[in-house]
């Protein structure tokens, strides 16, 4: 059985808010997601990922990260495989599956 998000509600440990972002956005839960981002995130996409760049606010994140890659890419997952806990700093490693709308 997996993790759900009640599981995390209330934790306040950096992995457990990290993990909720993850829960929240395999969940479609946009609004759940914007609740685990500070006021003044930055959230970057690297290089060379669809929507590269950096993007802030919690409304900026959804509406062009989360929201654009619905339109774009059906069955987007995140895969959040590992977690990299140091203190107050979470590096996950993850995955993504997706397939094109456009090109299949």
């Amino acid at each position: 059985m997996g993790l759900t998000m009640s599981d995390f509600a209330t934790s306040t440990a950096p992995a457990d808010v990290v993990r909720r972002q993850y829960l929240a956005s395999a969940a479609g839960d946009l609004e759940a997601l914007r609740a685990t981002l500070a006021p003044d995130v930055e959230w970057t996409e690297m290089a060379g990922f669809p929507l590269a760049g950096t993007y802030r606010t919690p409304d900026g994140v959804t509406s062009n990260v989360m929201e654009r890659l619905g339109k774009d890419w059906e069955g987007w997952t995140a895969h959040d495989d590992t977690y990299v806990v140091d203190g107050e700093n979470v590096v996950v490693l993850a995955r993504y599956t997706a397939v094109n709308k456009a090109t299949g």
